[in-house]
This record gives structure tokens, C-alpha cells and sequence, in this order.
């Protein structure tokens, strides 16, 4: 099975840091676009995956449309689209905005089973300056729903459950309390005691990372808009990556200008 992923897409006002330009949103849309042509036109995926950050907030109208911008992009792509929340996505924007957007029924958190791979998303929730959590709420669905599947799971969400050192990371080096989930050990230890979680992927953080804890992947992708230069006039990470999963082995490969690539075999899990 083969999906494709791209994050922190950041429709909306360029972003600036330390007095330097680091979010290049300006090229959000053609970036977009060159992202569906390699889909439709040589990747040919299963399924693509927004990992969310779709918009650079700034207000109510400005984000509706900005989000509105990215979903009509997508619709030319041939597979299907799974949506998951990032925290500037829900600033401005409610939950019904959101269901709209990406056509959905529910929650933001659910899961889909496409090409022989059960798909659990979650949804991360930043409190601004103070933590990333992940309500009881969802801990409690989550645990059905992997208590459920049948089919290998594959896990979605915005914000890292890994230990990643975030030394030399422009955004969060000083604050990862608004970058790594508060509730991470506990989250792990519930896909661990599964025997059923593949891997993890998360956006957020803009860069690509590579964990593995008890044999589970954690993989962090890049943002398609970073600037990887470290000022004006810059250069887009235009990251995204193409996964594939089998029985026995994983491979993921980011393409762009911060290329990655990684490969795990996996070991299905048997009771003595």
C-alpha cells in the first residue's frame, strides 16, 4: 500500500521569527499544485494525507478562505484525502468549519481503513503558550478503536508523540511544551500494548525526524513552505513523502530541497 503525505502547508500571511523570514507562504499555492501534478502524474498513491497547519492564522475570514483556497487544490487529485487538524487550523476556525472543509461527518478524530491499513487520526489540541494535549476523550476512542482493527494500524496526528531533541530547531528549541505532546508516554504506551501500530506520523515541528520506540516509527515530515535558507529571499523545503507499507517493511522518502529517506522491516508481534 502507498499514500502520500504533506504538512504545514501555511496558506496566508508570510511568517517572520528572530527577525528573519521563515515560512515562504507566498508559495503555499503554486507548491500545492506542483504537489497534485506528481500525484496524479507519476506517484499515482493510495491515499494522500494532510497532516494539518493548512493556514498561517490571521483571522476569521482570512482563514475560511485560505482553507477553502488548499481544499479546492486537492480536488484533482485521483486518491482519496485524509484531513488531520493542526493547531493554527482550529485558531479562528470551529470544528464545523472544519467538518465543511474537508467533507467529513463527526469528529476530527476517526478512523478510515484504505488499501489493507487502518488509518487512526487524531486530534492534537494546543493550548496556546502553555501545552499540547490530548483529551481522556480521546484516549478512551483510541483504545477501541485499535482494540477493534483488524488490519495493521497506521497512526495520523499533528504534534509529536516521540522524544525528539529539538536542539537547533528554529521554533520550538525554547519551547517545546508547545511542541511535543504533554501525554506522549501515555499514547505510546497504548499503541505498544496494541501489537498493532506500524507507525506514527506527525507534522509540526518543520523538520523531518526519525524515531523508533518499542519498534514503533515516529516520523516527523517537514513543511512545505520552511524556508530552508536563513533569510529573505529564501528557498521552500517544498517537502512531502511518499510511504509505502507491506507485511514486513516500511519506506518512506521525502522528496524536495531537505530530502530524507528511511526504512524499517517490520516484525509482526506474536503471543507466546
Amino acid at each position: 500500500m502507498k499514500f502520500a503525505l504533506i504538512s504545514d502547508v501555511h496558506f496566508g500571511p508570510r511568517a517572520y521569527f528572530g527577525g528573519k523570514l521563515r515560512k515562504l507562504t507566498h508559495r503555499a499555492s503554486d507548491l500545492t499544485e506542483a504537489f497534485v501534478h506528481s500525484m496524479n502524474d507519476s506517484i499515482e498513491p493510495d491515499l494522500v494525507v494532510n497532516l494539518g497547519d493548512v493556514i498561517e492564522d490571521r483571522d476569521y475570514a482570512a482563514d475560511l478562505e485560505n482553507y477553502a483556497t488548499f481544499t479546492r487544490l486537492l480536488q484533482p487529485l485521483s486518491a482519496p484525502v485524509l484531513h488531520v487538524a493542526g493547531n493554527h487550523d482550529t485558531k479562528n476556525l470551529t470544528q464545523a468549519d472544519m467538518r465543511r472543509l474537508w467533507g467529513h461527518t463527526g469528529d476530527l478524530f476517526y478512523s478510515r481503513e484504505i488499501g489493507g491499513v487502518h488509518f487512526s487520526v487524531l486530534h492534537t489540541i494546543e493550548i496556546q503558550d502553555v501545552a499540547v494535549r490530548l483529551p481522556d476523550e480521546q484516549f478512551a476512542w483510541l483504545e477501541a478503536d485499535l482494540t477493534a482493527a483488524t488490519l495493521p494500524v497506521v497512526v495520523l496526528m499533528h504534534h509529536p508523540a516521540s522524544e525528539m531533541v529539538l536542539t537547533g530547531n528554529r521554533w520550538f528549541e525554547k519551547a517545546p511544551h508547545i511542541c511535543r505532546l504533554a501525554e506522549r508516554r501515555r499514547l505510546r504506551s497504548l499503541l505498544e500494548a496494541s501489537g498493532k501500530v506500524r507507525a506514527v506520523f506527525n507534522g509540526h515541528v518543520h523538520w523531518n525526524h526519525f524515531d523508533v520506540i518499542a519498534s514503533i516509527p515516529y516520523v516527523t515530515l517537514q513543511s512545505l513552505i520552511e524556508n530552508i535558507d536563513e533569510d529573505a529571499p529564501g528557498r521552500p523545503a517544498s517537502a512531502w513523502a511518499v510511504c509505502e507499507i507491506s507485511e514486513h517493511r516500511l519506506s518512506i522518502e521525502v522528496h524536495g530541497e531537505d530530502r530524507a529517506r528511511y526504512q524499517v522491516e517490520l516484525r509482526e508481534r506474536r503471543d507466546d
